[in-house]
């Protein structure tokens, strides 16, 4: 068995390099952390480890008593190299995780890269069409689906305010209450509420905010998500 051809080996180190760059150009455009030149390198590594991975195990075919290798060993410390990469670009602000979606990108362009350096061409550009697909066409469907929106109202009270009162007014506005957490202090005399709501329609914040500013006994109030 001999080692890859040099034009081969340049073919597939060019068509990792695309269908990464591809990906991240997507991901850049919507103004990811990890964008173009991230995904094209993680891909064309991974298609150059694959390579190596391969060559090496063609080596050791030709005298397998002088060196062994497990060409699978090589491929899944790529895999896990992506995976401190993929933790880099995920953030958590409060109740919402911003990154997964770039995270899942940097996976999979890494394992389209794997398949390119195999020279599994065909499965390697079915993965980058179906990625692809689900990031430029499916994002404009997802747009449209109505999803539950989690975020966290907190509440500054005067003691008179009754919980009863508080949970009523955000029922009215559209808002489902998950949690209440309570805080009391004497010295103010004020009540913190801390309330967990989940909503669908962006309709019940400005319904939420109206109600609230037209309370009296509400000193301050702020909502984070």
């Amino acid at each position: 068995m001999t080692m890859t051809d040099p034009t081969e080996t340049i073919l597939r180190l060019l068509l990792g390099a695309v269908l990464g760059g591809i990906i991240g150009f997507e991901r850049q455009s919507h103004g990811r952390p990890a964008g173009f030149r991230t995904h094209l390198i993680v891909s064309l590594a991974s298609v150059l480890i694959m390579i190596v991975s391969d060559d090496f195990y063609r080596m050791s075919t030709l005298n397998p008593e002088i060196i062994r290798i497990d060409p699978a060993r090589i491929a899944a410390g790529a895999i896990t190299g992506v995976g401190f990469l993929g933790a880099g670009v995920i953030i958590k602000s409060g109740l919402s995780i911003q990154g997964l979606t770039t995270a899942a990108c940097l996976w999979i362009v890494s394992v389209i890269g794997l398949a390119v350096g195999s020279g599994l061409y065909v499965p390697a550009l079915t993965a980058f069409s179906i990625t692809f697909f689900s990031l430029w066409i499916l994002r404009r469907v997802e747009v449209k689906v109505p999803r539950l929106t989690y975020k966290i109202l907190t509440l500054t009270t005067e003691p008179v305010a009754k919980e009863e009162d508080v949970t009523k007014v955000l029922k009215e506005a559209g808002a489902n209450i998950a949690n209440i957490d309570y805080e009391m202090d004497r010295t103010k005399n004020e009540v913190t509420y801390h309330l967990s709501i989940t909503f669908k329609n962006k309709e019940v914040i400005s319904a939420i905010l109206e109600r609230i500013s037209e309370l009296s006994y509400i000193k301050r109030f702020y909502l984070r998500g």
